[in-house]
């Protein structure tokens, strides 16, 4: 059956922007929708971290945005006493992904990028201003009907519409509620200068509290304050026990919670509204040709600043096998991977961070007291990322699902001189298969070796020596698909086709 689309996917947010320039750099004919005309204006995401920088540099978008990003130090967790419970930061620390673990930004600025981006692509198309109103599906295909009647079909529809989806909502996907519900105060503003902190006991030598997401663990009122790119900042309050929801918006109770912070200097509230932090994640990502993604997928506690790097790790594991499908190279049945990897991720970081937020949500003083006791006697968590854990799976390949590293190597950045995609990297080439070439060849393989790459830092030889591996192949979201204690990784390679059910020219 002929459709209108190969894509169509409903929400332009940045992770359905993002997922719609995957797809035009892959040349499949893409239709994005959303009911807003322009970003919203005012700012709801604020951190990504470097893996996300990763994937904006792999469609060609980093360098438009980069200097609007802020880099940070990392993260800081005072206790009730006012001391220092907790501190997570990369800094000074070897830069193995290639660049700054944590950037803070300006969402409607990210957003204009990737929209902007779009424009590359002739098989790209935007209905913006237009609001999808029923989504419906057979064995063909799906039926996209929007608000003014018009109505579009395509292959697979991808729902990147947000909490509300109405893909979701079409799809007949229930969320699973993980149990974890507060409402908060989401304050922003443009701060001309540095804000006012109280005078923290055991805060590191070196430390610039300006630079630092600062979690304060206080009974009295849990409250996070987060740097912004430039002037802007942002402060999270929890609504105490009695306190309404719209009552805690009053511009004079807003002023008086950040006066503190604010103290002789210049500043303008741009934003403040009260959230619920919820920790939820849908039952399905997949219901046939319909897919969720982004927050449509999932809804995270803030406490790790995950919910974008979730909603773009979502298109860049689904867009990659999408694509193969399409192009006729695998069955559908990859595509049920999409779940299967990011479900498992997702779950784990939305559950530490549920974890995290119950233990910064305490109220009663003597169970904060005890909190801050067993914090400080934890030891070795010295960045976010050990927290978190960010891995997928490993269901497509047998590398164990982890993220593969992107040091400096002569002429830049690992990707860059790979050229991304699939690459598969080893101590030294050897003559592989047919059938292993056969494959390579499929997927479009870049192949090169340690040795032709110049390891300036010498994190790739470090990386083989740690696993103890000779041959590794990394796939287009930069996850690890293979890694083998042979240079000879032709059974690899073949096994790797079986999993992806991939057909190649001698499978045909």
């Amino acid at each position: 059956m002929t459709h209108d689309f190969d894509v169509v996917i409903v929400g332009c947010g940045p992770v359905g922007a993002f997922a719609a320039n995957l797809f035009g750099r892959a040349g499949l004919r893409t239709l994005v929708i959303d009911r807003d005309a322009a970003p919203y204006s005012l700012p709801r995401a604020i951190h990504i971290d470097h893996e996300m920088v990763r994937l904006l540099a792999d469609i060609g978008l980093w360098d438009p945005i980069k200097d609007r990003m802020q880099p940070a130090d990392g993260h800081i967790h005072i206790g009730a006493d006012g001391g220092v419970i907790r501190y997570m930061s990369a800094v000074g620390q070897p830069r193995r992904f290639g660049h700054a673990n944590d950037y803070f930004f300006f969402q409607p600025e990210l957003e204009a990028v990737l929209r902007d981006g779009l424009s590359r692509f002739p098989n790209v198309e935007t209905r913006l201003g237009q609001e999808v109103t029923e989504v419906t599906q057979d064995a063909t295909g799906v039926l996209v009907r929007c608000a003014d009647g018009q109505t579009f079909t395509a292959a697979w529809v991808i729902g990147c519409d947000g909490a509300r989806s109405i893909v979701r909502k079409a799809a007949g996907i229930k969320l699973d509620d993980l149990q974890f519900d507060e409402p908060w105060l989401v304050v922003d503003a443009d701060v001309d200068g540095e804000i006012t902190f109280p005078d923290f006991a055991g805060v590191p030598t070196g430390a610039n509290l300006q630079r630092l997401s600062v979690m304060l663990c206080d009974p009295r009122r849990p409250a996070t304050i987060v740097p912004g790119r430039g002037a802007h900042r942002r402060w999270e309050f929890m609504l105490l026990p009695g306190e309404v929801d719209v009552a805690m918006q009053d511009m004079a109770i807003v002023k008086a919670l950040i006066a503190p912070w604010v103290q002789g200097v210049d500043h303008r509230i741009i934003r403040a509204a009260t959230y619920r932090f919820h920790g939820l994640v849908a039952e399905s990502w997949r219901r046939d040709r319909l897919f969720l993604a982004g927050d449509a997928a999932h809804q995270t506690p803030p406490f790790f600043g995950q919910g974008l790097c979730h909603g773009l790790r979502d298109a860049a594991n689904l867009a990659w096998k999408l694509v193969l499908v399409h192009a006729g190279h695998a069955t559908a049945t990859l595509l049920d991977t999409y779940q299967t990897e990011r479900d498992a991720q997702v779950r784990h970081v939305i559950g530490r961070a549920v974890d995290v937020g119950r233990s910064i949500c305490i109220l009663d003083p003597a169970a904060a007291a005890a909190r801050d006791t067993r914090v400080r006697s934890e030891a070795g968590m010295h960045t976010a990322a050990e927290l978190i854990v960010p891995i997928v799976s490993g269901i497509v390949g047998r590398g164990g699902g982890e993220r593969f590293i992107n040091p400096r190597v002569a002429g830049g950045l690992l990707d860059d001189v790979t050229g991304r995609g699939w690459v598969l990297l080893s101590r030294a080439l050897v003559d592989l298969s047919a059938n292993a070439k056969d494959v390579l060849t499929t997927l479009g393989v870049t192949c090169v070796t340690i040795d032709d790459l110049n390891d300036i830092d010498g994190h790739l030889t470090a990386w083989f020596d740690e696993k103890g591996v000779d041959t590794a192949m990394i796939r287009p979201d930069f996850y690890v698909a293979l890694a083998v204690t042979s240079l000879d990784a032709s059974g690899a390679i073949e096994t790797l086709r079986h999993d992806m059910e991939l057909f190649t020219s001698d499978s045909r």
